[in-house]
């Protein structure tokens, strides 16, 4: 008998717990082949919110889920549900996801890897083996990017009671079509409540959409909380005028003024730097002829910074500034606050378990505060939330160019894996 040999009648040793891994292959090839639906030149995808290619993505999505054996349901804002059940049906479940529909010129890794990355966590759990006390529970939101139904992050925020139901279904496009029409057109107005109810924890799982990882060589950003976003709408009123006929000095031309508001919003940021982020993302005027004087201006501005006091006070500059471009082209002007996002710091504890999933990875990782609203924003209102980032090459998103290598997907689904699985808490 050798020395490592059981004693004659002794108990067989338990065998070792099962180790989770992630399947890096079969996510990015999940990840491809959702890239194809509403696929654009330059490796981009246009899934707009409510649209047929945004259906296409669900239906999808909610195949994958059943095949995976979970149980999908539908709320009356479209967020979409697949749950692995844990021992205790009672419990409220780990809630992780994020959201489908894309920029109209998006690229394949926004907000699309963590929804399959929640998809990837449930899978590599039955490839171990592995029951949670707690369920396990996918989500994509309906209209994080705001791109088509403004504002962003709509039905989590419906979900989180940040806005009421009728507010969201409300919402219309350029074309004075509603999100709630444009769920039942689609097949995606479920018959569920949104909202109601707190999940025990919520983890999502991004790319950065900024260059500090990649340059720092860091394979996971451990996100501690979100800057403050504040969206307005302005417009100028003037009079259109013929282009060749009209004196300089007696016109009243919006165009100029939003123009001088455009260059008054970059200087914004930069009195506020380094932390400050302005954009004016949008400008339409009319009559749109190239020998007219422009008579109305409709702009977009964005303003963000990580500190509440200081986002405060940009708005109220931002007011001022809009009434002296007006003044100084002689038209008039209406500023409108649509949506604001406070700065938020995420939940200690689960900042910490992410912390802990990215160290027992061996991974490199550095706490990191994002520059970008996510739906995570809302439900840290209703419970405890926290995030995981991974680099992306150059730090572009928004942009067909967008892109993420496959051992960072691999590598940071690794790491949602292990946050969830403390979250949920293993049982077998």
């Amino acid at each position: 008998m050798g020395d490592d040999a059981a004693p004659a009648g002794a108990a067989a040793a338990p065998p070792a717990p099962a180790s989770a891994r992630v399947n890096g292959p079969r996510l990015w090839s999940t990840l491809m082949e959702m890239a194809q639906v509403g696929a654009i030149a330059g490796d981009g995808v246009c899934r707009l919110a409510g649209s047929d290619e945004d259906r296409v993505g669900r239906d999808l999505f909610v195949d994958w889920c059943r095949e995976a054996g979970l149980a999908v349901t539908v709320d009356r804002m479209g967020n979409v549900f697949a749950l692995r059940a844990g021992r205790d049906r009672t419990a409220a479940p780990v809630l992780v996801g994020s959201h489908l529909d894309s920029q109209p010129t998006g690229g394949r890794f926004d907000g699309v890897w963590g929804v399959l990355a929640g998809l990837e966590v449930v899978r590599a759990l039955d490839d171990a083996g592995i029951e949670t006390e707690r369920g396990v529970q996918v989500v994509s939101w309906t209209n994080e990017e705001g791109a088509r139904f403004a504002p962003a992050m709509l039905a989590s925020g419906v979900f989180a009671g940040r806005f009421d139901l009728e507010y969201g279904l409300s919402r219309t496009d350029a074309g004075g079509r509603t999100l709630g029409d444009e769920l039942v057109r689609i097949g995606y107005s479920g018959e569920l409540p949104c909202g109601g109810w707190a999940p025990a924890a919520y983890l999502e799982a991004h790319i950065e959409q900024g260059p500090i990882l990649e340059a720092e060589g860091t394979a996971i950003g451990v996100v501690t909380g979100v800057q403050g976003i504040r969206w307005f709408d302005v417009g100028f009123r003037g009079a259109e005028a013929h282009a060749g006929t009209t004196p300089m000095d007696r016109r009243r031309d919006a165009m100029v003024a939003a123009s001088r508001l455009v260059v008054a919003v970059d200087e914004l940021a930069v009195r506020h730097a380094p932390d400050a982020r302005c954009t004016v993302g949008v400008c339409t005027v009319s009559p749109a002829s190239r020998n007219t004087v422009v008579g109305s201006a409709e702009l977009t501005v964005d303003l963000r910074h990580p500190d509440a006091a200081t986002l405060e006070a940009m708005g109220a500059e931002l007011g001022r500034l809009v009434e002296q471009c007006a003044n100084a082209g002689g038209v008039s002007a209406r500023l409108e606050e649509i949506w604001y996002s406070p700065p938020l710091r995420f939940d200690e504890a689960l900042v910490a378990s992410v912390r802990r999933a990215a160290a027992d990875a061996g991974l490199s990782h550095r706490d990191i505060v994002s520059g970008a609203g996510h739906d995570a924003c809302y439900l840290a209102g209703i419970c405890p939330t926290a995030m995981v980032f991974i680099p992306c090459r150059s730090g572009v998103s928004h942009n067909t160019a967008e892109y993420a290598e496959p051992a960072a997907i691999e590598a940071g689904t690794q790491v949602l894996l292990g946050a969830v699985l403390e979250a949920a808490g293993r049982v077998g």
